[in-house]
């Protein structure tokens, strides 16, 4: 038997229950096709929990607009839902004279991606103003981004979540996407579950499976191979720091291929982590290789010289869904719909890595414009 359903999202990660809550909002019915156990346990599990300005990603892009957008929207929602969220700001800090030229160039890069309120714009810092704000940091300049923060990710999507089923969607766990053909009426879906199987007729899909995007999207007939990207896999780890917090705010040094650099975040707890590295793997391997502590120490002790040894330890991991290639420029986050591979009804989305978290309400709002609805 076919169950049939307005939209079907796959995966329910943090932008897949932004986008099942923005659907419901529009009146559809929702189902979310999770293969976990739970909501959130992949990357949205695994991030640093951070509140992105908008500050690094090329004026125009995807990133730019939906982390701006995106951040003003995750502070209005968690204040109107009682999630936890704290504005505790963070340093971009420069250790020699070619990082802060650097500085500059983000400077202008934040202003250009409509950073330019009291509550947003960078606000630059010499060594000793840097060093009044944070006694323990050593560097020759920094920005000071005001805006940037912190938030309870797991209370954020359960939030989603609710709002969604408060709409009338469900989430189905333990519930694998194994093919989707085209039809007449919408997208006739099998899905593997625990108990041998469904059937899904929807008239709209979106895959918002993460990692697994771009397989969802092979198994989805009619989606032109060329139009699905070849994904990588970047792992992030993450060590934490024995000993009293050494900071108020969260400290970063000026961004490295492939990631931001290894930057200390403080937790809603008040516990630092230092992280994430940037590891290419094969294959999905959470754990954490305490040898890698090594390069933490250097790469922490260029802003943070009093970093003890034997005060840093293995804490979790990450893999970001990466769309390009060891060397190449971050891609884009890309929205994808039917102009992109020609399927009524689908859109999928790839390479959605940080600013993700930060921008899933507003990415949501685009996925459901492109689908014709309005949340």
């Amino acid at each position: 038997m076919t169950d049939t359903v307005d939209a079907v999202v796959v995966g329910a990660g943090v932008v897949g229950l932004a986008v099942a809550r923005a659907l419901a909002l529009a009146g559809q019915e929702v189902i979310i096709l999770e293969a976990a156990d739970a909501f959130g346990t992949e990357t949205s599990a695994r991030n640093s929990e951070v509140i992105h300005a908008g500050i690094y990603y090329p004026q125009g892009s995807l990133k730019a607009r939906h982390c701006v957008a995106g951040r003003r929207a995750l502070y209005r929602f968690c204040e109107e839902h009682g999630v936890t969220a704290r504005r505790c700001g963070k340093l971009i800090v420069a250790t020699d004279e070619q990082e802060a030229a650097t500085l500059v160039r983000i400077e202008a890069a934040a202003r250009a991606n409509g950073l330019t309120g009291a509550d947003d714009a960078l606000r630059p810092l010499t060594a000793d103003e840097a060093h009044a704000l944070e006694p323990e940091v050593a560097c020759t300049a920094a920005l000071l981004s005001p805006s940037t923060g912190i938030v309870d990710s797991h209370g954020f999507m359960l939030a989603l979540l609710g709002d969604a089923e408060a709409g009338g969607a469900m989430i189905a766990t333990h519930s694998r996407l194994a093919s989707a053909a085209v039809t007449p009426d919408g997208l006739h879906l099998q899905v593997a579950t625990e108990e041998g199987g469904m059937e899904l007729l929807a008239r709209r899909v979106v895959n918002s499976a993460g990692l697994s995007a771009p397989a969802v999207a092979r198994r989805i007939a009619g989606v032109p191979e060329a139009s699905v990207p070849q994904p990588f896999l970047a792992k992030g780890n993450y060590f934490g720091l024995s000993g009293r917090p050494p900071f108020r705010h969260l400290i970063y040094p000026v961004p490295v291929p492939g990631g931001l650099g290894t930057h200390a975040t403080i937790d809603l707890g008040g516990r630092v982590r230092f992280g994430p590295d940037v590891e290419w793997v094969e294959e999905l391997d959470y754990r954490v290789d305490p040898a890698r502590a090594e390069s933490f120490y250097a790469a922490i002790r260029r802003y943070w010289p009093a970093l003890p040894d034997g005060a840093l330890q293995p804490d979790y991991s990450g893999i970001r869904p990466k769309i390009t290639p060891p060397g190449a420029a971050a891609a884009d986050f890309v929205i994808q719909g039917p102009e992109g591979h020609g399927v009524p009804g689908l859109v999928n989305l790839f390479g959605i890595e940080s600013p993700g978290l930060t921008s899933s309400l507003s990415i949501a709002e685009e996925v459901v414009a492109r689908l014709g609805l309005q949340a």
